[in-house]
């Protein structure tokens, strides 16, 4: 929130006027959906048409933050505001918690119940070679007795994901003391440790991307790799995603507190950032156990 709004300051909701801000995001997204289609089916032009889109929802976004921030800092945004600030930012990462649950869920039948089911006797006619064993790693022992999945080796939790789960449990620690600092009104001290977080997850993008090189290059992991490998890359892929946003945010937000802006009153900007950081946390421990333990 604002370093200039206190508490009564603003006794009204705030209605902005007409925005064009909203259309131009959905055009900015349009022109990345269909670019991105059609590439992916082979349309070498249409690679231009997703960074034309890029580039649209980028300036759209950066003048529709701007503009926010900058009501804020007017004084323009009340209690009822930051509850629904808060309210708001619940949702959305309720929303992110069911787009996981989606992905595990997928890990969970997977392994519980398709796979044994397609090991059982009913399915011998059909797959007299396959065996039920996770993951599948190759023709014969997989679920592609075919052979159309290539043989590969999964990745274990040692060293690269622990050394990563080690970068975010700390990174929300680094995180925890900066908000209290900030609380305190030691801004300095709650920079520092704002840069120190997002340094640790910057690191966490890096070492999940010569992860990943390993994985391709060395082990032979690909998202074609059966249902394991769509699964490890769709859920660690998107976490890395969400890992990448979550540190983009925490550098807004630092820059603003280097600009002076939030208050230990009214940091909601900042505490909404911290929330989806410690999600974000939350999700990789899951991950870490049920991907590369189980």
């Amino acid at each position: 929130m604002s370093a200039n709004t206190h508490a009564g300051s603003a006794p009204h909701y705030y209605i902005p006027s007409p925005s064009r801000h909203p259309v131009m995001v959905s055009f900015g997204l349009l022109l990345v959906i269909y670019g991105a289609s059609r590439w992916v089916n082979g349309a070498g032009w249409a690679a231009y048409v997703l960074m034309a889109g890029m580039a649209v929802w980028l300036t759209v976004l950066f003048q529709w933050f701007r503009q926010a921030i900058g009501e804020s800092e007017g004084g323009l945004y009340s209690d009822r505001v930051d509850v629904s600030f808060r309210w708001s930012m619940s949702w959305f990462i309720f929303s992110e918690v069911m787009f996981f649950a989606a992905f595990f869920g997928a890990l969970y039948w997977a392994r519980v119940h398709a796979l044994p089911m397609l090991g059982n006797l009913d399915h011998q006619l059909l797959w007299p070679d396959f065996k039920a064993i996770w993951p599948s790693a190759g023709g014969g022992i997989t679920a592609s007795p075919a052979g159309t999945v290539e043989p590969f080796t999964t990745v274990g939790p040692w060293p690269l994901p622990t050394i990563n789960t080690a970068l975010l449990l700390t990174s929300g620690v680094t995180l925890t003391i900066a908000h209290h600092a900030l609380i305190a009104n030691q801004r300095a001290k709650t920079i520092f440790w704002m840069w120190i977080t997002v340094a640790l997850g910057a690191t966490f993008v890096g070492v999940q991307a010569y992860e990943y090189h390993h994985a391709y290059v060395e082990l032979n992991l690909k998202l074609s790799s059966g249902i394991f490998g769509s699964t490890f890359f769709m859920l660690t892929g998107f976490h890395g995603f969400h890992v990448f946003v979550g540190m983009l945010m925490l550098t807004f937000i630092t820059i603003r507190l280097m600009k002076g802006h939030f208050t230990p009153e009214r940091h909601f900007g900042f505490e909404g950032a911290a929330w989806y950081w410690h999600f974000v946390d939350v999700v990789w421990l899951g991950l870490y156990f049920l991907v590369y333990w189980l």
